[in-house]
């Protein structure tokens, strides 16, 4: 009997502290707009645009006259070579001058002033961001009655004719 009488207390005191809390959470309802004023802010916009542009642009063309150039200082660096040295420094010599003219000739038949070039219009592009500021809507600042008292608030979207509020009853000592 003890345990059925305890246990009927705590259902009672789980059943009221459940009730306690549903007034103190309140209900819903609805109260006049009085009026809804914008809160604008100021913001910085990037607006990337692209900028093209024509330039001209000089290319050399390609010539097979490297071969040549190469051949032919081979031949003088290796006849220059010839007259230096004895024997194996000889060879070594006729080597080396025909690796070293045949270096140089390449060269200078690679940036001969006569090798043929052309200009062609090509498109260059980049992009540019470009800023500019507007004004946005950031808010609202809400004047509403509820039961004949005024009060203020802000919100993130116009409320319309009427604001959906909280009312929640409190035991006052």
């Amino acid at each position: 009997m003890k345990r059925l009488t305890q246990i009927i207390g705590t259902v009672i005191c789980a059943a009221s502290m459940v009730f306690s809390m549903a007034a103190y959470a309140g209900h819903y309802d609805y109260a006049k707009v009085l009026r809804a004023k914008p809160i604008y802010k100021t913001i910085r916009v990037s607006a990337p645009q692209q900028e093209c542009w024509d330039e001209q642009v000089t290319h050399h063309q390609a010539s097979n006259d490297n071969v040549g150039g190469m051949i032919l200082g081979g031949i003088i660096g290796g006849a220059i070579g010839n007259r230096f040295g004895k024997g194996n420094g000889n060879k070594a010599a006729i080597a080396a001058g025909t690796l070293l003219g045949a270096g140089i000739g390449q060269n200078m038949s690679r940036n001969n002033p006569r090798m043929p070039t052309y200009t062609t219009t090509e498109q260059r592009c980049r992009t540019v961001n470009h800023y500019h500021e507007e004004e946005r809507i950031d808010g609202y600042k809400v004047k509403y009655m509820y039961k004949g008292q005024i009060y203020h608030t802000v919100t993130d979207s116009h409320p319309g004719k009427r604001l959906r509020v909280k009312v929640t009853v409190t035991p006052a000592f």
